[in-house]
């Protein structure tokens, strides 16, 4: 090839063949389409994941939605307008304690299951495929694919400490300014209220009073005669400060974080505009007291960082490392955003609704799901109501939107035929033997326009 330009080099498969579903455990109920990649930029892993793409190694796969067992949704999260929840700060908590402390938690009730790579990432390879090439060892566990997680309608109740409540509580008698332990006692009918007594006001205003009132006692301890604006202290805590609380100089543990570039299909690229340290696939070390306990892989990419998997010693499933590693991944988008402002959301691969134990996914708010037939996002909120009634369902509301980026003509993709690359029009006119349009239309038809004029589709 001529030049130094940068191409991605993919051989595809089709999807014809059924295979054994990791999560509903059907024999033949996994369909899915896929590509070996030889060599692949991050733009175009961008456009491609954001077509329902997703990679295991250099083996790339687009589930049949409509046809598959279990529809796997791509999920995207907000990352810089992420609060975390109430379990997400217990996990936080509990790492924190660990580490200060000492104490490890005891049992798994709080611990994540692991599995396999292969059975859930990695749906069934062609044999045509050498599988010893194949980067999915079965000693691979993602934790993450398969963490305990709240149902839906206890995800929708889980929000920030200092949101708006809406519960039962809320609802209840006021609480009297005089005092806060005790509730005013209602009018009697015709009476109307005490004017003796002051007006009464909402539990959760009572709640910010008595913050203020602490932070200004701790302040004026301090010799700060100035008092935080009512501003300052409605803001929720952010993940940054939940991570970054101060520990003991005498603390029982030391958790480190180390990052590598690992090997992938992906192609290690800088830009002017683009993070530090590049784009590209990494390692993202655990280390506590000088040991790896965890290590998980992202992807950096042009508008996002993308989770591919965590694996960690399982004597620390008790800490829920799988939500913690999150967690820890979503504040290193918010930093990454920063140096690159076009990069700011967090890819937790695939939303699984018909399989509760994935469900958890959709607990990192503010978060979409990639419409599977238009692919445009949309909240997950909009599409919860849709996925309760049926295992596929299409999540762009419009009957006339259609998929925009669709290439029209299949003469313009680009192919690699003999080391040359050429349009497939200008390849069928040198090619001899039966024709492949069928499948190339498939290919193009899948991949979308932009990625069909720019990827290579290697033809032998």
């Amino acid at each position: 090839m001529a030049g130094n330009k940068s191409y991605t080099i993919v051989e595809y498969f089709g999807g014809d063949d059924g295979y054994r579903c990791g999560y509903c455990k059907n024999e033949k109920g996994n369909f899915s389409h896929g590509m070996w990649s030889h060599t692949m930029t991050v733009q175009d892993y961008q456009d491609l994941i954001d077509r329902g793409w997703r990679r295991s190694g250099k083996y790339v796969y687009k589930p049949i939605m409509n046809k598959t067992c279990c529809p796997q949704y791509t999920i995207r999260c907000h990352a810089l307008k992420f609060q975390p929840s109430k379990s997400h700060k217990k996990i936080l908590k509990k790492i924190s304690k660990f580490i200060s402390k000492g104490e490890l938690p005891k049992g798994q009730d709080d611990g994540e299951p692991m599995d396999s790579v292969c059975e859930e990432a990695c749906p069934g390879e062609p044999d045509k495929v050498c599988q010893s090439e194949v980067k999915c060892a079965a000693s691979i566990d993602i934790q993450k694919e398969v963490a305990e997680c709240p149902a839906i309608a206890e995800v929708q109740k889980e929000v920030a400490d200092a949101a708006p409540a809406d519960s039962e509580a809320s609802r209840k008698e006021p609480v009297s300014v005089t005092d806060a332990r005790t509730t005013a006692t209602a009018p009697k009918p015709g009476v109307g209220a005490d004017a003796s007594r002051p007006p009464c006001r909402k539990a959760k205003d009572l709640r910010k009073e008595r913050r203020l009132q602490k932070e200004q006692m701790r302040q004026d301890a301090d010799g700060v005669s100035s008092s935080p604006s009512p501003a300052q202290t409605n803001q929720p805590k952010p993940l940054e400060d939940f991570i970054s609380d101060s520990l003991p100089d005498n603390s029982s543990h030391c958790l480190e974080f180390r990052r590598f570039l690992c090997d992938s299909p992906l192609e290690a690229e800088y830009s002017p505009d683009g993070p530090e340290m590049g784009y590209g696939s990494f390692h993202q070390q655990y280390w506590l007291d000088g040991r790896i306990v965890a290590v998980g892989v992202i992807d950096i990419l042009p508008t996002c960082v993308s989770s591919v998997y965590l694996y960690y010693h399982p004597d620390f499933a008790s800490l829920s490392l799988g939500s913690y590693s999150a967690l820890r991944e979503i504040a290193f988008t918010r930093q990454l955003q920063k140096q690159s402002p076009k990069l700011s959301f967090y890819y937790l691969g695939f939303y699984i609704h018909s399989c509760p134990k994935m469900r958890y996914k959709g607990q990192y708010r503010p978060s979409d799901l990639l419409c599977p037939e238009t692919f445009v996002w949309v909240p997950i909120e909009r599409c919860v109501p849709h996925l309760e009634n049926s295992r596929y369902a299409r999540f762009n509301q419009d009957p006339d939107a259609g998929d925009a980026r669709v290439l029209k003509d299949v003469g313009r993709a680009l192919v690699l035929y003999r080391r040359t690359v050429m349009p497939y029009a200008a390849y069928t006119r040198k090619r001899k033997g039966p024709t492949d349009e069928t499948e190339v239309q498939q290919y193009a038809g899948l991949v979308g326009q932009d990625c069909a004029e720019r990827i290579l589709l290697y033809r032998a």
